[in-house]
């Protein structure tokens, strides 16, 4: 009896095996809800559409393998209209069925993604889907030899496009159209948009942690409660974007501590390779850009406590700067010397007042300075007591002179106290301008 029993228990167990890594049935109609269905249970829970037919498999299977000609402005989709259905299967058979990009996958992220540049993808329904390390327009070392109409060729068409949720990690998007595309949630981290149009674009809790955003147009843009920052709490890129009347109230920018202009500027290496001196000066003064324009904004819509944070910024890149061009290669001896006058400047305004947004050291200098003529007063008139040696110096600082009957014209203490008058001057005004930048935004 065990033997019968043994023996009807391992039938029957291959036959549930059998049962249970058969495919489900593919959907015989046009019911997007089946198909759906279907597709999740094959570990593609992104793509809602129904199949594409045969004809238009071979028909995109044919474009796919064109060969891209960046002078010709030749691509396997250019002036294409596709549609989502078009997209999920051109992911779904990308590299030959591997698959499309997961960005989560570190091992992954150095793949390259569908390669859209010059399709048509206006207004279609992307939301959701794993764009990562898209191709759609000419990537950054191509911006270096690529013409203005090249570029203009390999960008993508997308205005008014549904990119609620997609993954658009690591795309390149330069010179894109987003014109009014809504970009609910959608996940930009590392993406390129330099020139990108995003003209009323919606950004609402969308992810822009280190998204290059330079010379990008962004009027009109919202970014309700979008991430602009990353674990390290650096930004995006802002050189050069045209913010027009973007509203940036709705960011939180306290957990910006800098921009990512300036996180690349301080890096020293570009991949292998260590930068040239002109090139980390021209990625500081790209970063000085970036963080004035972006103060400039958040001033004029009454964010000025973080407005000072980047003008402030901007201020000790550009010491940064002047830096690089006293030391530049083939630059002319007066070109240098005049780097090294702004470069001395902005240290002493720096260490004097902060560039006037460290109101605490104006008076740390305000008080070693009475400090230390009080005491050369001391040394070279011992008669005098401290407290007469304080007096002195204050009188003197603020340059209403003191001349008691010891003091004569030509000796040491008149000398002293004309210098701490001089000295005074230069405190008094740069204590000034502090005042006025701190308090009243000049």
């Amino acid at each position: 009896m065990l033997h019968v029993l043994f023996s009807a228990l391992t039938r029957k167990a291959p036959e549930q095996a059998k049962q249970q890594v058969q495919p489900p049935r593919r959907p015989a109609g046009r019911d997007r809800d089946a198909w759906h269905t279907f597709w999740a249970a094959l570990g593609q829970s992104w793509r809602t559409e129904p199949e594409i037919d045969q004809t238009r498999q071979q028909e995109l299977a044919e474009r796919r393998i064109i060969v891209p000609n960046l002078e010709r402005g030749i691509y396997p989709f250019k002036d294409m209209k596709l549609s989502r259905a078009d997209v999920e299967w051109l992911l779904a058979t990308h590299e030959n069925g591997r698959g499309p990009v997961d960005w989560s996958d570190e091992s992954q992220r150095e793949r390259q993604g569908l390669d859209l540049r010059g399709t048509d993808l206006r207004y279609v329904d992307l939301n959701g889907l794993p764009l990562a390390c898209l191709h759609a327009g000419i990537t950054v070392k191509e911006m270096f030899i690529a013409n203005e109409e090249q570029s203009t060729l390999a960008a993508v068409l997308m205005e008014g496009a549904n990119l609620g949720a997609t993954h658009l990690e690591g795309a390149q998007l330069y010179k894109a159209h987003l014109e009014e595309a809504d970009l609910f949630q959608a996940y930009l981290t590392n993406t390129c948009l330099i020139r990108a149009h995003l003209e009323k674009v919606h950004f609402w809790e969308a992810h822009l942690e280190r998204t290059d955003l330079r010379r990008a147009h962004l009027e009109g843009a919202y970014f309700e409660r979008a991430v602009f920052h990353d674990e390290k709490h650096i930004g995006p890129r802002l050189a050069d974007a045209h913010f027009g009347n973007v509203n940036l109230t709705t960011v939180d920018w306290s957990q910006v501590y800098l921009l990512h202009d300036e996180y690349v500027a301080q890096q020293k290496r570009r991949g292998s390779r260590v930068k040239s001196k002109t090139v980390r000066q021209q990625e500081y003064e790209r970063a000085v850009r970036a963080n004035r324009s972006l103060a400039v904004v958040l001033q004029s819509q009454g964010l000025n406590e973080f407005a000072a944070r980047f003008a402030y910024r901007a201020l000790i890149l550009q010491k940064l700067v002047f830096r690089y061009q006293m030391t530049r290669p083939g630059a002319a001896l007066r070109q240098r010397g005049q780097a090294a006058g702004a470069w001395l400047f902005s240290w002493f305004l720096y260490l004097i007042a902060g560039y006037g947004y460290r109101l605490w050291r104006s008076f740390l200098a305000y008080l070693l300075i009475i400090s230390l003529f009080m005491t050369i007063y001391r040394v070279i008139d011992p008669h005098l007591a401290w407290s007469e040696a304080f007096v002195v110096s204050m009188t003197a600082f603020h340059g209403r002179g003191f001349s008691p009957s010891t003091f004569t014209p030509g000796d040491s203490l008149s000398f002293v106290s004309a210098t701490e008058a001089f000295v005074g001057l230069i405190i008094e005004v740069t204590f000034i301008a502090t005042l006025t930048r701190r308090f009243f935004g000049q």
